[in-house]
Order: C-alpha cells, then sequence, then structure tokens
C-alpha cells in the first residue's frame, strides 16, 4: 500500500515533502502501538530527528535499530559498532552492521511495528538498502507491518551498470538490480517485497511517499549521508568510482574531497595530485602518507555525465604494476556483481565494449522496475 505523490517536473519550485514530514499519513497507525525504528542521522523532519518529533508526539518508541556509520552517522566506513544507549532518550540501539546485519527474534520481541526512515543515494553497493532488505524480511517473518518513509533519490534520474548475478550475493549487493537502480527507496522496498527477494512471504509494508518529487528532480541532500560522502558531487560521482576501493587507487578519503578525487602512487595517472591523511570518517586511508596522481573531478558535471567505467579502464591501463592494481579482487566482483568484468579488463577490453554486455539486463531490469514506482519517470 503507498500513498501516492503528487506529479513535479525538475523546474516546479513546489518544495519536496519527504515523506516522514508527512506525519498525518502515518502517525495514526503508530498510536497506541509499541514502536521500533530504523533510522540513523539523516532520519530528520526539518532540523529535528525522526526519534525526537515521534516521541513528542506521544508515539512509544521501543527500540532504535541503526545500519552501518551508526545512530549519529560519524562511524567509518566498516567500521564495528557496538550496542548502545541513546544518552538523550535512554532508548537502546540495536547496530545492524558487524555480524548482527538484521534484528533477532528476541530483539523484535514485543515490537507492534517498524518504522524505516534512511536517506538513500540510489546506489546498489551503499549498505542503507541491504539494511533495508533484511528488515522487509524480518518484518514478514514476525508478521510486524512496516513503514518506510520514502525521500528522493539523488541519483533517481537513470538506470545503468552491471545488474548484480547469481552467486555475488553480499552485503554490497544483496539484490538483483543494477548499480543505479533509479528508484527511491520506498520504491525498492516495493520491489524487494513484491518480487520475494528477502522473503517468500509478504511483508506488510506502507510507503508514504514525498509530494512534489519525480524522478527528473535534482535533489540536493540537506544532510551528508555518510562521513565520505560530504556533498552532491560526491554523491553523483559515487557510482563510478566506487569500483576503485579494492585498488591502489585512492578515491579521496582522507582529504577534503572525497570520491571527487581519484590518484594512485604512478605518476602516469595524471597531474593532480593529493595526499591521503588519517582523519575521523576514513581511518588508515589507502595510500596515507603518499602522493598521489591522477584527477580532480570536482568540475566534472556528474549529474549529465551519470555511471561512468572509464575511469576504472583508463586508470587500469595506465598503472605500470598491473599485478598490484587489485588489493582484493574478491570485494571488487561482488561490488561489480560479476566476475567477467574483471576479466574484460584485463584482457584489454574496451569501456564500451563492457558497457554494451549489460545493456540487455538493464531493458529487463527497467521493465521490472517499471511496476513498482510511485512517482512520474523520467522516460
Amino acid at each position: 500500500m503507498a500513498c501516492k505523490a503528487k506529479s513535479n517536473s525538475s523546474n516546479s519550485p513546489e518544495k519536496i515533502k519527504v515523506g516522514a514530514e508527512r506525519t498525518e499519513l502515518y502517525i495514526p497507525k503508530l498510536e497506541g502501538k509499541k514502536v521500533g525504528l530504523v533510522v540513523n542521522h539523516t532520519s530528520q523532519i526539518n532540523e529535528t530527528h525522526l526519534l525526537d518529533s515521534l516521541i513528542s508526539l506521544g508515539i512509544n518508541v521501543q527500540k532504535i535499530f541503526a545500519p552501518e556509520h551508526g545512530f549519529r552517522g560519524k562511524a567509518d566506513a566498516g567500521e564495528h559498532i557496538n550496542n548502545e544507549i541513546d544518552q538523550k532518550t535512554g532508548i537502546s540501539i540495536v547496530s545492524l552492521y558487524g555480524k548482527n546485519k538484521k534484528p533477532s527474534n528476541e530483539q523484535l520481541k514485543g515490537l507492534d511495528i517498524l518504522v524505516f526512515d534512511i536517506q538513500d543515494v540510489g546506489v546498489r553497493f551503499y549498505t542503507y538498502i541491504s539494511t533495508l532488505h533484511y528488515i522487509i524480511g524480518v518484518a514478514a517473518g514476525n508478521d510486524i507491518p512496516l513503514i518506510v518513509l520514502d525521500r528522493p533519490n539523488p541519483n533517481g534520474h537513470y538506470v545503468d551498470g552491471p545488474v548484480r548475478e547469481e552467486g555475488f550475493e553480499s552485503f554490497v549487493g544483496i539484490d538483483p538490480i543494477p548499480v543505479v537502480y533509479g528508484m527511491t527507496i520506498g520504491e525498492l522496498a516495493q520491489m524487494i517485497n513484491a518480487e520475494g527477494w528477502a522473503s517468500s512471504k509478504k511483508a506488510d509494508l506502507s510507503v508514504i511517499t514525498c509530494e512534489n518529487y519525480d524522478h527528473l528532480t535534482k535533489y540536493s541532500l540537506p544532510i551528508k549521508p555518510s562521513p565520505n560522502l560530504p556533498n552532491d558531487q560526491s554523491i553523483l560521482l559515487y557510482p563510478s568510482i566506487c569500483f576503485f576501493e579494492p585498488t591502489k587507487i585512492s578515491v579521496g578519503r582522507g582529504t577534503d574531497t572525497q570520491f571527487q578525487v581519484i590518484g594512485g602512487p604512478d605518476k602516469n595517472l595524471g597531474l593532480y595530485t593529493f595526499t591521503p591523511v588519517d582523519k575521523p570518517g576514513a581511518n588508515n586511508p589507502v595510500n596515507e602518507g603518499i602522493q598521489c596522481y591522477g584527477l580532480n573531478l570536482t568540475e566534472v558535471n556528474a549529474y549529465e555525465q551519470g555511471f561512468d567505467i572509464t575511469y576504472l579502464f583508463e586508470f587500469y591501463q595506465k598503472y605500470s604494476d598491473k599485478k598490484g592494481f587489485f588489493t582484493n579482487e574478491r570485494f571488487f566482483n561482488l561490488l561489480v556483481g560479476n566476475d567477467w568484468l574483471l576479466k574484460d579488463l584485463k584482457d584489454g577490453k574496451t569501456a564500451e565494449e563492457v558497457k554494451s554486455k549489460w545493456q540487455d539486463d538493464i531493458n529487463k531490469f527497467k521493465i521490472k522496475r517499471s511496476k513498482h514506482l510511485l512517482y512520474p519517470d523520467f522516460n
């Protein structure tokens, strides 16, 4: 079930209202219930956290479930996060990162309803959507209704990249979707639930949609979604350059231009230089203390460019020590969602040759995607 959004063109002056702001549509569903929240620092109604808003409205929030980067969003990527207590409210926080990627039946005991409200960036390997997948599964398995408060997708204006293939399931690629899937988190929730990806049993799912949003709406995130995605440019470039993570190439972690510069310890890679350093949110970054040569992408029109695998192919071709380029080929294949792209890269195939290989899968995905959209599409 979903509350339909009003159509909006990309040039509309009307302010977007995210799902969380439309309290009149979901507060009645929470009144008198014991509520569990799946939230983080992005779960805001204007400048107030959803948790605080619900408590002020008399909603009985019993438990908080927090994804990667933690409830306050300050933890480094992949950092272990312990269960804790929210000091402001005294409510217990359960980490959904590390070994415990989904709530246990014991942790869900006593809850009447779950609310999911996390800002996504529309990229398959961004792990908030894997948390969503698991929440849908446990909601279905425990007969607990789930409300998803929708938020715009800053990469929601296109679909591209290889579709994750069978055998490459992981926390950075849990569902068979492309790298850039062009859906809001609410639309994706509907797809996961309807397609039975998280559970053969359907969850009792409601999506509270955004107002004044469509898939051509440019949306600037009011809060950075994680420590190393600090601005719009980094979010738009993220799908194209995250593949460098399991390589000797830095993506700017340990600088002030995270996911906006790429470079490594090889002068063949470009004239732009930077040196990563250890800093909050970027502990022990790749090439720490080493001067890197490469590209500054801060001025690239990343919105128009979309997903561009050319950077990976060009850097691999220029890199002198090709045997040392990759630091974790298994992880690279999980990010990509297959093992043939790596083989093609090593065999000297061009970026265009490789890109042509996933077009049929993209077309099939778009047909499936169209059944679950809640907003006017980009085509």
